[in-house]
């Protein structure tokens, strides 16, 4: 498994996977995603993670995401996608737990120690 840390003034450190290039402090590494194939998200579910194409008022974004949320706090890959979220910056969507200002407030935090 890859595992991942943000520290003050660098970004992460982690073993090599086999899927996704990033770059990190100017080199790049490969992460795995076949993790991604034990994810509860996926089916019939997938509608909750991602807002729709439509407007959303934000007390049915409050409810998405809180249901979406409880998807992830009982998949059996939650720490993966959290990492691998992370590491590659996800911007959109609910990953691992984590909404998109979720992350920001995450990688805010670490760029101000």
């Amino acid at each position: 498994m890859i595992s991942f840390q943000i520290f003050p003034g660098g970004l992460w450190e982690g073993s090599l996977g086999s899927a996704v290039p990033i770059r990190i402090r100017g080199g790049s590494v490969r992460l795995s995603d076949e993790w991604q194939t034990e994810a509860l998200c996926r089916g019939n579910h997938a509608h909750l993670f991602f807002p729709p194409s439509t407007f959303e008022r934000k007390d049915e974004r409050e409810r998405r995401e809180m249901r979406a949320k409880a998807i992830c706090n009982v998949c059996p890959v939650m720490g993966e996608c959290t990492q691998y979220a992370i590491a590659i910056r996800e911007p959109f969507g609910i990953w691992g737990g984590m909404t998109e200002s979720d992350r920001k407030h995450t990688f805010a935090a670490a760029a101000s120690h």
